[in-house]
């Protein structure tokens, strides 16, 4: 396509996870567009602060930040992404200019020794990096003992085969996409474990003002996906969503209608049930996944919702 830059040049993190998402793009945009694709390789804060939680930090933004000045400088055209990781409010000047169809959304159980979360003796230790994940361990087994879990996802692997977990979840598309699927003892339903706003989508960010980039790079987008996680992304986005708040939002297709479910809880309160709301709705373009994620989110502050956010430790 004559009006594409080339070489393009995609900005990625420099995990062995962001690079194979880089490569993967790159693979789609030799196929579809016929043009030299080139990755700049970068180091973000995300992943050089590894010895606390990412919401004591700054949130999963300091996952993207970096890769938008390259953006911003000219030095790439396009960031890849995790959809998980993008801050629901883009700063402005970006865009998503392209959704992928979804990976496995699934959390996964790893672990040598104890088949499942069940399995876990009381005080077991599970390890992971997200509070969307520790509220709903803690609600279901509040005996187990959870702790941060941080790092690229090979180094979360090696501290798990060092013995210092019992058991890590992971997302499951993470491990299927680097060939680590025989990791996964098994994948947990998103009954027991609803998986985060985007997850196993992966969103490609560009400039706003790249107009002929964004049209090229719209074809790319999987339109089932992009509804689902914009729905997903608008409860988020609803509630002030940051890396602090322990919430939990799904969207599945059922025919032509979209079935969304968000939970909501807190990190230091073990044992106590999750707020929880399920809504469905017709679902044909990209205003009425935002009003489906809008109606859950407010059904959420209605149930309690508001005074749970409201009593959330501070993220500084």
């Amino acid at each position: 396509m004559s009006t594409l830059p080339s070489p393009l040049v995609i900005a990625t993190r420099e995990s062995r996870l962001a690079l194979w998402q880089a490569e993967h793009v790159r693979a789609l945009l030799g196929e579809r567009f016929g043009v030299a694709v080139e990755l700049l390789g970068m180091t973000t804060r995300g992943d050089q602060i590894l010895d606390r939680a990412l919401s004591k930090v700054g949130g999963k933004g300091l996952f993207v930040k970096e890769l938008e000045v390259a953006l911003e400088e000219g030095r790439a055209h396009l960031a890849v992404h995790s959809l998980k990781d993008v801050p629901m409010e883009l700063p402005e000047g970006f865009v998503l200019a392209a959704v992928l169809e979804r990976e496995d959304p699934r959390d996964a159980w790893v672990s040598p020794r104890h088949a499942d979360l069940d399995a876990l003796p009381p005080g077991a230790r599970v390890g992971t990096s997200s509070l969307r994940r520790v509220v709903q361990l803690r609600a279901r087994r509040p005996d187990l003992d959870v702790q941060p879990l941080r790092g690229n996802l090979d180094t979360r692997l090696r501290k798990l085969d060092e013995g210092q977990y019992d058991g890590i979840v992971l997302a499951a598309a993470g491990l299927k996409r680097l060939g680590l699927a025989e990791r996964i003892r098994t994948v947990i339903d998103p009954l027991s474990m609803l998986p985060a706003a985007g997850q196993g989508a992966l969103g490609i960010e560009v400039r706003a003002d790249q107009t002929a980039l964004r049209e090229a790079l719209a074809t790319l987008t999987h339109r089932p996906t992009w509804l689902a996680v914009h729905a997903e992304r608008a409860v988020s986005r609803q509630l002030g969503g940051s890396c602090s708040m322990p919430l939990a939002a799904f969207a599945r297709w059922q025919g032509d209608r979209l079935a969304l479910e968000a939970r909501l809880g807190h990190p230091e309160h073990a044992g106590q049930p999750l707020r929880v709301v399920r809504l469905e709705a017709a679902v044909a373009d990209t205003a009425a996944a935002e009003a489906l994620g809008v109606a859950v989110a407010e059904a959420l502050l209605a149930d309690g919702g508001r005074e749970l956010l409201a009593s959330l430790p501070s993220a500084a």
